[in-house]
């Protein structure tokens, strides 16, 4: 078995369509760490859906729904934290708005 840790989501603008940011593929990720900036003036929101390989991102998966950011408020997700990714899951995200919400996310991808 080997760990190799790594950044699943390089830093990003979120976008306000829902997009795939990170999928497992042909490991089990562990997320260690997963950070929301609203860089705006003003508030914005952020869903994250964490979706097994035979879905698609929907309400059955969907783990932080309208996360509200402040200006200038940094959240780091304890609701994604530890969570497992096997092979094909993957992370997808909304922002409620675009050029808002910068995001990034690292962890540990183990691979037998």
């Amino acid at each position: 078995m080997t760990v190799t840790v790594r950044v699943l989501i390089p830093a990003k603008t979120a976008e306000a369509t829902q997009q795939t940011q990170y999928t497992a593929n042909n490991v089990t990720t562990i997320i260690d760490k997963f950070t929301a900036t609203n860089y705006s003036a003003t508030a914005a929101s952020i869903s994250v859906n964490l979706v097994t390989l035979s879905g698609g991102a929907g309400n059955d998966n969907l783990i932080v729904k309208l996360k509200v950011l402040q200006p200038s408020e940094t959240y780091t997700f304890p609701e994604i934290v530890g969570a497992a990714l096997r092979s094909g899951d993957f992370i997808s995200t909304i922002a409620g708005t675009g050029s808002a919400i910068n995001i990034r996310s690292s962890g540990r991808e183990i691979t037998s």
